[in-house]
C-alpha cells in the first residue's frame, strides 16, 4: 500500500509539472549536483570533478544522491526499470549507442527533454536528446530511483539560502 500510494504521488506530481519542463523544482539537489559538474573536463576513466567520462559522471551524481552505480554505462543499463522516452523525469538514465557495438554512453535526463553527461569532445554539458546525434544512437531508458529517493532529491524545502 505504501508502494503505491508513494507511486501515484509521484505520478500526480509529474501530471502537474507536465509542460513546465522538469518535475523537479528549481535548485533541487539533482540540479544542484550536476551544476556543480557542468564544465568539467572528459577524462577517459573519470569519476570526479577533476575530469568524467560519461559513465563516471552518472556514477558520481547518483553518488551524491546515495545511490550506488557500476562504472560503466553496459552495465549501468542492466540495472533499474526500463522507461519509454515519453515518461521520462529528472534522474532517470539515458543509454545510447555510440560505437555500433550496444549501449555505450549514458547520460542523466533533466527535464524538458534534456540530458547531461560528459561528452567526449565538450565534457560535461546539457545536450537536447531531440539532437539528430542522439536520436540516431537512441538505446533506452531506466529509472534508477526509488519512490521515496525521488522524493527526497525532488524536495527542495531544504533552504539553505538565509532567507526567510
Amino acid at each position: 500500500m505504501k508502494k503505491k500510494l508513494a507511486a501515484v504521488a509521484v505520478g500526480l506530481a509529474v501530471l502537474f509539472t507536465l509542460g513546465s519542463g522538469s518535475a523537479f523544482a528549481a535548485d533541487t539537489q539533482l540540479d544542484k549536483v550536476v551544476d556543480g559538474a557542468l564544465g568539467t573536463a572528459y577524462k577517459s576513466g573519470g569519476t570526479t570533478t577533476n575530469g568524467f567520462d560519461c559513465s563516471g559522471f552518472t556514477r558520481y551524481v547518483y553518488a551524491k544522491l546515495g545511490i550506488t552505480l557500476p562504472h560503466q554505462s553496459g552495465a549501468q543499463y542492466k540495472m533499474g526499470t526500463a522507461v519509454q522516452k515519453g515518461e521520462l523525469i529528472p534522474g532517470d538514465l539515458v543509454f545510447f549507442n555510440t560505437t555500433g557495438k550496444g549501449v555505450s554512453h549514458v547520460g542523466i535526463y533533466v527535464g524538458d527533454g534534456k540530458f547531461a553527461h560528459a561528452s567526449s569532445s565538450k565534457g560535461v554539458t546539457i545536450s537536447k536528446l531531440s539532437e539528430s546525434y542522439y536520436v540516431n544512437r537512441y538505446v533506452g531508458a531506466k529509472r534508477i530511483m526509488s519512490n521515496d529517493v525521488y522524493e527526497a532529491v525532488a524536495d527542495n524545502s531544504a533552504d539553505d539560502d538565509n532567507v526567510e
